[in-house]
């Protein structure tokens, strides 16, 4: 019965120093093992392990999941324009995948998660109030938030390199003015929008006086050319009209006398009302005077 016992108590003893030398390492963690108090390796990949049974070998876990730090309350940041603004910021982190970051991070906080979320929020304020005063309101709000982000990201991710943390990402959730400069910063935004739409007011003045004078002065070209294409036609007409009435004049010159009066009765009498003082017997009425103002043509010759 003793031997029975024995052999129990030896099975027992035997179990709990091969159970201790198995440890299971989770996804979501990363195991340290510790030889006497000193740091003998860090394990990465879950699954089973082996070490040594206590006191030789110990085992400390360290989650290795994102984690989220947000600031509890706006915090407030002088800008370059000696103005404060409220900024609202978070960042996401985790312990570093790389072998020596895990050993580094349970280093420099003892595994207390505590103390790094303590320091992270003390390196991201510093990196914020670093880019922050370096900038205006305008630019921070809008004009150049992307390289502030920037910025404070490079800063936060360099600090955090040398405490074993991995940065995910930093934002600023929100920017807000204090409230006795809100009404300087909009009519400072004003005044700027109003220079902006000014400018663009002149250049557009600009533009259209410009096209204004090339138009007039393409009239001018067009009427110019116009008008020597009419005159140079008003001058083959009139060329071509006096070679016509020479050659008439040249074959019958009676009748081209004949039809030059006719045309200075038309023009002469064209309004009804008009009224002429004129002596009867002046050659204007000459063909007014009937057949008998013919005989002084020459009479036909007599066959």
């Amino acid at each position: 019965m003793n031997r029975i016992a024995s052999t129990l108590i030896a099975a027992f003893v035997a179990f709990l120093l091969l159970s201790s030398t198995m440890f299971v390492v989770d996804q979501r963690k990363y195991a340290i093992v510790f030889a006497l108090g000193q740091i003998k390796e860090v394990i990465r990949e879950p699954g089973l392990h082996f070490k040594l049974p206590p006191p030789f070998q110990n085992v400390v876990y360290l989650d290795n999941r994102i984690m989220t730090i947000e600031t509890p309350d706006a915090e407030r940041f002088i800008t370059a324009e000696k103005m404060n603004i409220l900024v609202d910021s978070f960042v996401k982190w985790r312990i570093g995948r790389n072998e020596n970051q895990p050993k580094l991070y349970y280093v420099t906080f003892g595994g207390d998660e505590n103390r790094a979320r303590d320091r992270m929020s003390q390196i991201v304020k510093a990196a914020l109030n670093e880019e922050i005063t370096k900038r205006t309101v305008g630019e921070v709000i809008s004009g150049q938030r992307g390289k502030v982000m920037e910025g404070i990201r490079a800063k936060v991710v360099a600090e955090s390199a040398q405490i074993g943390v991995e940065i995910i990402d930093v934002r600023l959730k929100r920017v807000e003015y204090v409230e006795q400069i809100n009404n300087s910063v909009y009519e400072r935004m004003k005044a700027e929008r109003l220079r902006v739409a000014n400018e663009l007011r002149s250049t557009g003045s600009a533009d259209s006086e410009k096209i204004r004078a090339d138009a007039d002065r393409q009239r001018a070209v067009i009427l110019a050319e116009a008008y020597r294409d009419a005159e140079q036609m008003r001058g083959e007409g009139d060329a071509k009209a006096s070679a016509i009435y020479a050659e008439a004049f040249g074959k019958n010159p009676e009748f081209y006398k004949f039809y030059r009066s006719l045309e200075a009765y038309r023009a002469t009498f064209k309004n009804h009302g008009d009224v002429m003082v004129m002596d009867s017997s002046s050659d204007f009425f000459k063909y007014f005077k009937g057949s008998g103002a013919a005989g002084s043509a020459p009479a036909p010759a007599k066959k």
